[in-house]
């Protein structure tokens, strides 16, 4: 049986990890990069799988499979801060009150010197900044328009009010083609945006749907960073009353965008997408095998080139999650490479 080789010449695959409190639980983002070099004889679709395959054999951990768990290190004081954070949260103002219809709260109470805080007590010298859910996936056409340009534009003002700090994914309504393309051409060429921030899932349509065919071939054409964050689906919602759709459906919506990318061809159709999955790509590192049907060598592991720092704030404490980071036991070569370098490998005008 023929085999795809991983090798080190492939731009990484990443995930983004916090260690909750009192658990050996860890919730990541994965990216992977379609440029491939090394794997010319792979076809893309085998290409993305085999990242994901790496991912789940050298970066993902389950809870309890370890003799004993890590005890959480203080985060490392530096006089500098020097990590990259690329899965890390805002609001605009008014953006509650307009989508959801409520006011701020504790949790939802954002503002960038709350971020500004937790990233210097992190360590963190940058923050790439997405609007939480339910973003610009609604289906009120010159709504979603509205959020969208609102949120990029207040994330492009955040970046020039505190220069070097924040850079931002920028927000498209994709169920709007038309708008979605204005906005990518607006948001990445006047913005100035790292790449483009979507959900898992857009009311019954998952990422491979050929409804969203026009976006991908533009992203494709530039070479985008597609950052995905997962929501619950409006599918899933209230099947059990007593366990918050999140804890379950947010791993799971996730797995089920990463197979209608894969099931439908769209990997294979715009393969210069360079795709990140946000919460470790859900469940796809233990469902792997249920995808891929040929072997895959992995004895080169890529642990130490895929993951980067990602602290989902506001919604965690970032100074925790990074001392679950350094209580892990990586070799500071490695743990460099997570904290910072990897991101630069993705998004190299952070180092500018």
């Amino acid at each position: 049986m023929s085999s795809c080789v991983l090798r080190r010449q492939i731009a990484p695959i990443a995930m983004i990890g916090y260690f909750p409190r009192g658990s050996h639980r860890r919730k990541s983002t994965m990216s992977t990069s379609q440029s491939g070099a090394g794997l010319s004889h792979c076809s893309p679709r085998r290409t993305f799988l085999s990242k994901l395959a790496a991912l789940g054999a050298a970066g993902a951990i389950p809870g309890g499979l370890t003799a004993q768990e890590p005890k959480r290190a203080p985060v490392a004081a530096r006089r500098k801060p020097y990590r990259i954070d690329v899965h890390h949260h805002l609001m605009y103002p008014g953006y509650l009150e307009e989508i959801a219809g409520r006011r701020a709260g504790s949790t939802f109470n954002w503002s960038p010197a709350m971020s500004i805080e937790d990233m210097d007590k992190s360590g963190i010298a940058a923050s790439i900044l997405s609007l939480i859910q339910p973003s610009a996936s609604i289906a009120d056409v010159e709504k979603g328009r509205r959020v969208a340009r609102l949120s990029n534009e207040f994330c492009a003002q955040l970046a020039r009010d505190y220069p070097g700090r924040f850079a931002s994914f920028a927000t498209i309504p994709l169920l709007d083609a038309e708008g979605s393309l204005k906005e990518i051409e607006y948001a990445l060429d006047t913005l100035k945006a790292h790449g483009i921030s979507l959900m898992t899932s857009y009311q019954d349509k998952y990422l491979g749907d050929g409804a969203f065919a026009p976006v991908w071939e533009e992203l494709n054409r530039r070479k985008a960073v597609v950052y995905t964050h997962p929501l619950s689906p409006e599918c899933c919602r209230n099947i059990k009353s007593e366990v918050p759709p999140a804890v379950v459906e947010y791993a799971t919506d996730t797995t089920r965008t990463i197979a209608s990318l894969v099931f439908s061809g769209t990997v294979a159709r715009y393969p210069d997408i360079r795709w990140i999955f946000s919460h470790s790509g859900g469940t796809m590192p233990f469902l792997l095998s249920r995808f891929v049907r040929q072997e895959i060598d992995m004895k080169e592991k890529a642990a130490q080139r895929m993951p980067k720092v990602g602290t989902d704030f506001p919604f965690r404490d970032g100074a925790e999650e990074i001392g679950g980071l350094a209580a892990y036991g990586f070799v500071p070569s490695d743990l460099r490479a997570i904290e910072r370098e990897n991101a630069l490998r993705l998004l190299p005008r952070l180092s500018a």
